[in-house]
């Protein structure tokens, strides 16, 4: 079942396009990755989803019915520009922000502690923002977005400004809020974060949606059945001439200090992984490194793209 469905967007800047017919869904306890070069329409998108700014045509659905105005209560949106007030006190601002999203004052304090001890900064609540560096306001902007338990998080590169360590943390945090029931648009050009993340993608060029579906499956779809092998032999250079004779072999250039001889093969059509070993099993050589080619959500991002011009 979907928590939000987007039908048909259209968005236009005077005679710039910015949405162009843009449809996706998002299933409910999921992270949902929002992927597009500068300038392709995701802030536009994200704008209309927190009712900053309406479209000029199109249908948003949230849990089966009409976005309202009132729902704005059920959305934490983490800003790529972060909207911390500067001079203002860590606890006083989360709880009035908290407030604002439906919390009482008794509410925002006891969830407040909970962030406090979850994220590892006790005794932060006196401190001014202008105090703290900018992993540290980060962890403050993320206490904010998600302290009212909304059902749909919208975080625009949250992990901007964290160390590794800290952006490690922040993921767990995601992963465990999914657990719990919520669900997540992940808005990043990171896009090793997104293959940690994401159940599901859409890619977004040119105020047009260009791909979109599971990460599983799109990952499946551009799958090129190539693989790195590694082994020891020593006839090594003969059998990488009979490799040549029956698969499409290339050098390659992976890290395994064991391989004497390290090989890319492709297999040709009606040809299988199975064929593949078996040769190098009847050979007798020692296979140090086996593994297909899979290719990232950054190169498919990138081919993808170049694809549309």
């Amino acid at each position: 079942m979907n928590l939000l469905e987007v039908k048909g967007l259209t968005k236009k800047y005077g005679d710039k396009l910015a949405l162009d017919g843009f449809s996706f869904k998002v299933p409910k306890n999921s992270v949902f990755g929002l992927l597009g070069p500068n300038g392709a329409g995701k802030t536009t998108l994200i704008r209309i989803l927190n009712q900053i700014t309406q479209p000029d045509s199109g249908e948003i659905n949230l849990d089966g019915r009409p976005l309202k105005p009132k729902d704005v209560e059920l959305i934490g949106y983490l800003p790529e520009e972060r909207g911390l007030y500067k001079s203002m006190k860590v606890a006083e601002q989360i709880i009035y922000l908290a407030q604002l999203k439906g919390l009482s004052k008794k509410d925002a304090k006891k969830r407040m502690h909970y962030w406090f001890d979850r994220l590892n900064i006790k005794g932060w609540g006196d401190k001014k923002i202008e105090e703290l560096s900018k992993g540290m306001a980060q962890k403050i902007q993320f206490i904010v977005t998600v302290i009212h338990n909304p059902p749909l998080l919208i975080l625009d590169e949250p992990f901007s400004g964290f160390d590794p360590v800290n952006a490690n943390l922040i993921k767990n945090e995601i992963l465990t809020l999914k657990e719990e029931g919520a669900t997540i648009i992940l808005s990043t050009h990171r896009m090793e974060n997104v293959e940690e993340l994401c159940d599901n993608i859409a890619l977004i060029h040119k105020s047009k949606k260009v791909l979109d579906g599971s990460v599983r499956t799109i990952k499946n779809n551009y799958r090129t059945q190539t693989y790195e092998v590694g082994f020891q032999s020593e006839r090594a250079e003969e059998i990488t001439r009979q490799l040549s004779g029956n698969f499409t072999v290339q050098p390659a250039y992976f890290k395994d200090i064991t391989a004497q001889a390290k090989l890319q093969v492709k297999l040709n059509d009606h040809q299988s992984t199975t064929s593949l070993l078996k040769f190098l099993i009847d050979t007798k050589v020692e296979i140090t490194h086996f593994s297909e080619l899979v290719p990232s959500i950054n190169d498919i991002f990138i081919k993808t793209v170049e694809q549309h011009g």
